[in-house]
């Protein structure tokens, strides 16, 4: 799995020009399910994301957790991460997971960021969506499971 995680001041998604839901300071992430994923990757993620400790504290170090800030998610799932572009132009997607597996392992996925009481807000899996967010720093991470 990929994540890219966006520490922002607000971040929002909308839904047939509707916002669907919207977060203040947290995590804009979005997600990326490769078709070899598995929970192990998933709980790696989680662990991973929950003790990130991207946010200032007074000294101005980056020391302190979405917790420790009482942060919030939005989470995006977004197959378009594993696009390959070696050969053309033309992006291809064949690493992606399918539908079934991609949209079970994001459920998890959220359900095990809320277990760890973090508020999790959500987009709407293969929606279009369009995404708004202020980028806090900036400050943009990107975790692959597949190299811990």
């Amino acid at each position: 799995m990929k994540a890219v995680i966006q520490r922002v001041t607000s971040a929002s998604v909308i839904i047939n020009d509707k916002i669907h839901n919207k977060i203040q300071k947290g995590f804009l992430i979005l997600i990326g399910v490769h078709k070899k994923d598995t929970l192990e990757d998933v709980e790696y993620l989680v662990k991973k994301i929950t003790n990130l400790r991207i946010f200032e504290d007074e000294a101005k170090m980056m020391n302190l957790s979405l917790r420790n800030v009482s942060g919030e998610i939005l989470s995006i799932s977004q197959f378009t991460l594993y696009a390959n572009t070696k050969k053309g132009n033309r992006p291809s997607f064949v690493e992606a997971a399918t539908s079934g597996l991609a949209i079970k392992l994001y459920e998890v996925f959220n359900q095990r960021l809320v277990e760890n009481e973090i508020p999790v807000k959500t987009g709407v899996f293969g929606a279009d969506m369009k995404i708004s967010l202020v980028n806090d720093g900036p400050v943009t991470i990107i975790i692959n499971s597949t190299e811990r």
